[in-house]
């Protein structure tokens, strides 16, 4: 027994139901990022297999083992591609059922306007069908559009509705997608362009799933292209990528309203060489990714004023970020580098320079050139020597090489006059210079753990009359020279660790002042000369002749009358 014949009304309301039960439809924005997210992993997946392909083995390496080897690196990038690709190939596909239904929607109801069929069932259906095609809020209705579309199928068979929702794909499920930027709200749904933007709060947030989702590729690659069209000036993407995403879409360059950018705690390997385009870049926090190398564009940045790339691993630096003329921080920290560029006497305007954890062995000599320095952190690194050039950087104010290997502090140090904090701790120091007790203005001096490489103090340490911190300990100090009693304004003195004779231990347990009263004093009763006693003669040493009234004469001696 067949089925039973369908009358139009039904046929109509099946039509309206499989329209209806498509998943949202996605906004111009996310196709148009869809688009550039494809040729981006394309361009990234030919370079890829044109680097494998010009790979050299030696000659100890058997030639079908490299090729193995090639096969596997070719394989595995084809199939990194098609992962980043899924997200946007199906969301591609969604827009291409979008606009088939809407082709279909459009035949049906020319079909029913010719249909001589009773006027009460065809009017009613004709407008079913018409306000069904309205509800598919069509973005692309021309064939061209479509062409453009169905170029980025990676499949030709007909792509079912089930297969079009996947776990990349949850933001198809949503009635809206929108994401906070500016303390705006931008709605990307298509056809509800007459929805107004709303005040939120600033800080970047996907609302498209649960709370902490993290952005997949195709979300960043849409957010991005939101962004640029409404001239977006902050972009915080601190910890909201996913962990999958590795790389920034070539898009971002489009960004030239861009001021801060944070995509600080993702695990990032490479930025796109269109990053140069942020033209109106100030600040650029990368801090905790995996990037190995920054590309040349970076020095196009000229607004820089602020980069933090600590905590990733490149073991060089490119030359151009000499063109950085307007940059004030600058945070190269936990990283693998060898070596600073010489170029880095460049950045006049750096104001701070942080270097800690890295594999440096010195500072360049042009770092006298970074006039306009005041705060140097290069702790934890293998530093042997400070350059004599440090004693250019008249605004230096902080100076702290901790953990090293220095020996000898440069004789230059006397030219710091601005020099207010000071730390080689942890070294292997044999002296402080005679000349840093020239540099006035030292608030803090740290010169601990040393250990037995420090045996004593520069005699003229009194001229740091401004002194206010000084750490001495764990090192092989004996006395504290007399100057030490200029010291008026020194309330923290450690010297834990020493073989400390003068002054004695219950003194310098009393604290700074203590020390230094004691110093004062010392030197005080040093200075006073004793005054020799005069004695009264006795009448017996006034009758007795002393030797020198002896005179002789031919060899008998005679008293002289």
């Amino acid at each position: 027994m067949g089925s039973p014949a369908m009358s139009i009304d039904e046929v109509v309301e099946d039509i309206m139901r499989l329209n209806k039960s498509l998943p949202i439809r996605p906004g111009i924005d996310e196709v148009e990022a869809a688009k550039s997210l494809i040729m981006n992993v394309d361009k990234e997946e030919k370079m890829k297999l044109e680097t494998i392909g010009r790979q050299n083995k030696r000659k100890d390496v058997p030639g079908e083992l490299f090729k193995i080897l090639q096969e596997m690196q070719r394989n595995s990038t084809e199939f990194q591609s098609k992962e980043q690709k899924r997200g946007a190939l199906k969301l591609l596909d969604l827009e291409n059922v979008h606009y088939l239904f809407d082709e279909l929607i459009q035949r049906a109801s020319k079909c029913l306007s010719a249909n001589t069929s009773s006027a009460s069932s065809r009017n009613s259906s004709s407008l079913s069908l018409a306000n069904s095609s309205s509800f598919s809020g069509s973005s692309f209705n021309s064939p061209a559009t479509t062409s453009t579309t169905t170029s980025f199928y990676s499949e030709k068979e007909p792509v079912k509705v089930s297969e079009l929702v996947t776990r990349d794909d949850s933001y198809l499920k949503k009635a809206t997608t929108s994401f906070q930027m500016d303390g705006i709200s931008v709605g990307v749904r298509s056809g509800n362009a007459s929805s107004a933007p709303q005040i939120v709060d600033s800080t970047l947030k996907s609302t498209t799933g649960e709370d902490g989702e993290k952005m997949s590729l195709i979300k960043l690659a849409s957010l991005i292209e939101v962004s640029a069209k409404k001239g977006t000036k902050e972009l915080i993407l601190q910890r909201k990528l996913s962990e999958q995403l590795e790389w920034i879409p070539d898009s971002l360059g489009k960004l030239s309203n861009l001021m801060t950018l944070d995509l600080s705690d993702n695990r990032i390997a490479v930025l796109p060489t269109t990053i140069g385009g942020l033209s109106s870049l100030q600040k650029l926090d990368l801090h905790g990714n995996k990037i190995v190398e920054l590309p040349d564009s970076v020095g196009d940045l000229l607004n820089l004023v602020y980069l933090d790339l600590s905590g990733n691993s490149p073991k060089t630096l490119p030359l151009t970020l000499a063109r950085l003329t307007h940059l004030e921080e600058l945070d190269l920290s936990s990283n693998m580098l060898s070596v600073l560029p010489e170029t880095v006497g460049s950045l006049v305007s750096l104001r701070k320079l942080t270097v800690e954890t890295n594999d440096l062995e010195e500072l360049p000599h042009t770092i006298g050139q970074c006039t306009s320095l005041k705060e140097l952190r290069a702790d934890y690194n293998r530093l042997k020597a400070l350059p004599e050039a440090v004693g250019r950087i008249g605004s230096l104010e902080i100076l702290s090489v901790r953990y090293n290997n220095i020996r000898q502090l440069p004789t230059t140090m006397a030219s710091l006059t601005s020099l207010k904090e000071l730390n080689v701790s942890f070294n292997e120091l044999e002296s402080v210079p005679e000349s840093l007790c020239f540099a006035t203005t030292l608030v803090k001096l740290n010169i601990s753990n040393n250990f037995a490489d420090l045996q004593s103090l520069p005699r003229s340490i009194g001229n740091l009359e401004m002194l206010e911190e000084l750490d001495m300990s764990n090192n092989q100090i004996r006395i504290i020279p007399d100057s030490f009693r200029m010291l008026s304004r020194l309330r923290v003195l450690k010297t834990e660790g020493n073989p400390l004779e003068v002054p004695p231990g219950n003194v310098v347990e009393m604290g700074a002042q203590a020390v230094v009263q004691h110093m004062a004093d010392l030197v005080e009763k040093r200075d006073v000369k004793p005054q020799p006693v005069k004695q009264k003669k006795s009448w017996a040493q006034i009758c007795c002749f002393s030797r020198s009234n002896k005179r002789k004469r031919n060899g008998i001696d005679y008293i002289q009358a």
